[in-house]
């Protein structure tokens, strides 16, 4: 992954598994290959997959240029049910029939969200809010409000639908939540939706394809 001289720095590529936070990766890593210093560029929820990208050493001055870097993501959206966490880490309730949605108003649906946006992280998000994570705050079941602000999504495309689920791609900037749009769309779409399923693809030019998995890395990958 790196031509560094220095074998304590390297970035490397990962395809995180499901049900493993970021941290877990960052601490799996770090044991398992003998590295002192090891962080991670860009966040990955433990109900995600896909590309966490780890910079080692004197790598971890790269980390914010990395994650600064626009985001792609595949997944699907189940339309016709909400939960509170905008995915499956809180239980679904029925809000609306899709059976009437089209493909054709479903692709049009999708141009509302291109550019820049205004959107409102998920309560069960790590944002902070009077010094606490809001995840925390939500789960205590205390009253969490979170102000909206700017992203902006390059490219937001359905790649298949079988209705209730839509499959799609979409590339954004840093600090989008996917879990947002997916609840936003759900919504425009007038029967609510969530977000059962995420991948990350890539970061900038780095792409999950060139990624190691937990099981197969070891010192003499990098």
């Amino acid at each position: 992954m790196s031509n560094n001289s220095h074998p304590q720095d390297h970035i490397i590529l990962i395809d995180k598994p499901l049900d493993w936070t970021s941290f877990d990766v960052v601490k799996k890593i770090k044991y398992k290959l003998k590295l002192k210093k090891v962080g991670h560029a860009g966040t990955l929820d433990p109900l995600a997959t896909g590309l966490l990208i780890l910079c080692t050493g004197k790598k971890t001055k790269e980390i914010e240029q990395i994650q600064n870097q626009a985001k792609e993501y595949t997944g699907t959206i189940v339309l016709g049910k909400t939960t509170p966490s905008y995915d499956l880490e809180t239980p679904v309730t029925e809000t609306g029939n899709p059976a009437g949605l089209t493909p054709d108003f479903l692709h049009q649906l999708t141009h509302q969200f291109i550019g820049e946006i205004s959107q409102t992280p998920p309560i069960f998000s790590a944002v902070k809010v009077e010094g606490q994570r809001a995840y925390k705050k939500a789960r205590a079941g205390q009253k969490v409000e979170l102000k909206s602000r700017k992203v902006n999504i390059y490219s937001f495309e359905l790649t298949e639908i079988n209705i209730p689920e839509v499959k799609f791609r979409v590339k954004c900037s840093k600090g989008t939540y996917i879990r947002s749009l997916a609840n936003d769309f759900g919504k425009a779409a007038g029967v609510g939706g969530y977000l059962s399923e995420l991948r990350r693809t890539k970061i900038g030019d780095y792409a999950v394809t060139r990624a190691y998995t937990i099981d197969t890395i070891n010192l003499e990958s990098l």
